[in-house]
């Protein structure tokens, strides 16, 4: 278990599912101890109608999400530079953040997490997914900063 960095960035395929559940969690849990933000490798998809509702399950709005890509991240202010973890979500996340960030001396984890889209025939099948995915999220945030604060 670490300590909680100042700031984090989430990563996955869209910011449509994996990465705004943990941008969510990760404020959710930590308060503003932390800077958090999320992107993806591309952002042509809105944030997932089914990731809204597992994470309203716990509280947590994500209806307002904008979705937004690594190039947008700079483009809206962010510099990749000024983060102090980037922890990718997928396998083309992990080669982009480690491309993007070759040049600078910040950390990069990749965890391994399942993606749900295209997941399951029924809507409590495809809930189910997303449930589980937000459930791996959930235990490895805890594990890698230690409890929540909220």
């Amino acid at each position: 278990m670490g300590e909680l960095p100042s700031s984090v960035l989430f990563c996955c395929d869209h910011n449509s599912t994996r990465s705004p559940m943990a941008e969510g969690m990760m404020k959710h849990f930590y308060g503003t101890g932390c800077y958090v933000q999320s992107v993806g490798v591309k952002s042509e998809l809105e944030v997932d109608g089914f990731t809204i509702a597992v994470m309203a399950e716990m509280g947590i709005d994500l209806s307002r999400h904008k979705v937004r890509s690594f190039d947008q991240l700079r483009e809206w202010g962010d510099d990749l530079s000024a983060f102090d973890l980037v922890i990718a979500l997928s396998p083309a996340s992990q080669r982009q953040a480690l491309e993007l960030t070759r040049v600078y001396h910040l950390e990069v984890e990749y965890w391994h997490i399942m993606d749900p889209t295209g997941i399951g025939e029924t809507r409590e099948a495809k809930l189910s997914a997303y449930r589980q995915t937000r459930e791996q999220i959930r235990s490895r945030m805890i594990d890698r900063f230690g409890p929540p604060n909220a």
